[in-house]
Formats: C-alpha cells, sequence, structure tokens
C-alpha cells in the first residue's frame, strides 16, 4: 500500500476556497495516496505553530490563506526555517491587486459583501432548489430556470445547489424506470431541462458501494439492473431530443455546472448537443 502523502491548507477564514482550489488541481493527478487536511481560522502563530510542526513532520506540502500581514510573514519565515513545501494563494493576489488598484487591502478574515439584491437572489434560489429537490413539489418545475433530470445517483442534488448558488431556481427530477413523466416536465420549452447521464462501470460502482455502506453484501446482479436503467433512460432522451445532456462519468459538479450554464444559453439558438 503507498505511504499517504499529505496537503494542509491552513486559512484564517473557513479554507473552503484554497481547498477547492488544490482539490481542482489534484483531479490532474488521480491517485489514492493523497490526504487534504484543512485548518480553519488559524488567527494567531500560537494556533499555527502545532500546525506547521505536523506538516513538519509529516513532510506535508502547506497551502495557505492568510490576509494578516503579520501571519503571512510569520507563516513564510518559519516554512522556510522548517524546510516545507509551501504555497502563499492568496498573498501574491493580493499585493498585485493592490498596486493595480492603488488601494490598500481592508485585511479582514472573511470579509464579507454587503447585502445586495444579488445575495438575496441567491438566498432565494437555494431555497427553491431545497424546496424542489427530487420533485417533491410538481409545480415548482415550471417556476424553475433548469430543471435537472436524471437515474438515481448522477450527483443531481449537488449540482442543482452550485447553480443554485449561482443564482438560479433548480428543480431535479428522478428519472424511473416504467415511471411516467410528470406533465408538468414535458410542457417546459427546449433549453430548461437537462439530463445527466453517466458510464454503466461507474454508476455500478456507486451502487455496489453504496450496499457496502448500509452493511449489505455485494450482488453480482446490480451490473444487469444499471444497464436496463441506463437504456430506458436513454430511450426517455430519445424521445426528447431538447434535452441537451451532460456525461457525469468523469467530472465534478462544479464542471457540470458551468456546462449546464452554457447549454442553456446555446439550446435556445443552436438546439441541444450531448456533451460527452
Amino acid at each position: 500500500m503507498p505511504q499517504i502523502r499529505y496537503i494542509d491548507v491552513l486559512s484564517d477564514s473557513t479554507g473552503e476556497t484554497a481547498e477547492r482550489v488544490i482539490r481542482a488541481a489534484l483531479l490532474q493527478f488521480p491517485r489514492g495516496d493523497v490526504e487534504v487536511r484543512r485548518h480553519a481560522r488559524v488567527r494567531t502563530k500560537e494556533r499555527a505553530e502545532p500546525i506547521l510542526k505536523q506538516v513538519a513532520g509529516d513532510g506535508a506540502l502547506l497551502i495557505f490563506s492568510v490576509v494578516s500581514p503579520e501571519l503571512s510573514s510569520f507563516l513564510h519565515t518559519q516554512t522556510a526555517e522548517l524546510g516545507i513545501e509551501a504555497i502563499d494563494v492568496i498573498g501574491a493576489v493580493i499585493g498585485k491587486l493592490q498596486a493595480f488598484l492603488g488601494d490598500e487591502p481592508v485585511q479582514r478574515p472573511g470579509a464579507l459583501l454587503p447585502l445586495s439584491a444579488e445575495y438575496f437572489r441567491r438566498i432565494e434560489a437555494v431555497e427553491f432548489t431545497v424546496r424542489s429537490d427530487a420533485g417533491r413539489d410538481p409545480q415548482n418545475l415550471a417556476k424553475a430556470d433548469v430543471v435537472i433530470v436524471g437515474l438515481p445517483r448522477t450527483s443531481k442534488t449537488p449540482v442543482a445547489m452550485v447553480l443554485a448558488q449561482r443564482g438560479l431556481k433548480v428543480a431535479n427530477y428522478t428519472l424511473h424506470a416504467g415511471k411516467l413523466l410528470a406533465a408538468e416536465l414535458e410542457e417546459l420549452p427546449p433549453g430548461r431541462v437537462v439530463g445527466l447521464t453517466i458510464a454503466v462501470d461507474r454508476l455500478t460502482e456507486m451502487r455496489q458501494q453504496q450496499l457496502s455502506r448500509l452493511g449489505m453484501p455485494s450482488d453480482e446482479r446490480i451490473r444487469s439492473h444499471v444497464e436496463k436503467e441506463i437504456r430506458d433512460v436513454e430511450a426517455v432522451f430519445a424521445k426528447h431530443p431538447g434535452w441537451p445532456t451532460v456525461d457525469m462519468t468523469s467530472r465534478t459538479v462544479e464542471e457540470t455546472a458551468a456546462i449546464i450554464v452554457e447549454l442553456m444559453a446555446a439550446a435556445l439558438t443552436a438546439g441541444p448537443k450531448p456533451v460527452g
């Protein structure tokens, strides 16, 4: 078994942005021996010191995102002294912006934007999307900016939430073999419905993992069930050529959300094109 390599994300805020950056970069290195550890709200040297010792002891890579000049300087000095490979993901950007804008940064961790109409629009979109998950309210299908359809375990809900955080009202609808589509779904115009597809091997693997988490034994019949489900869904999509589709097999939810935004615009003018 390969030795685990650690990447530590240190932030004076939540650390979510820095972690997303490193995980996006790690997609280019598809290996299973890397573990990301996040250290959030580290705002003093005293809090940082034991983390740095752990990083040095593990021979880990440090990704840090802090806005305090004093703490940033401390981290640069200590990582050099301890021989830690480190990347400052925000310091260089703040410096460049300061020079470009001719202004001083507020130097406030997790600085929040003032509340605005855009903020409340996004909150409304998230609330709508939560209410419309898994076809809970078919009446919401007509009110949604986009409806995501697909088999269970095709990441419909995570993709919907990413889109909602961008201000889009999203409903998702689960397709099942032999299930009649809701009339509200059939009535939606092209460009408002996007289908998610997935490879047989990947969906079979996910179903087996689900059984394992439930403490149930592996079932060899799952693959044949999955193959039938995918054939049925492909038949549904074939009957609805106005629904563009996205293959989720090797994509992140963020990538899929970005593609859906593009497809929504493209479908209105050029017609649907499946994305493989």
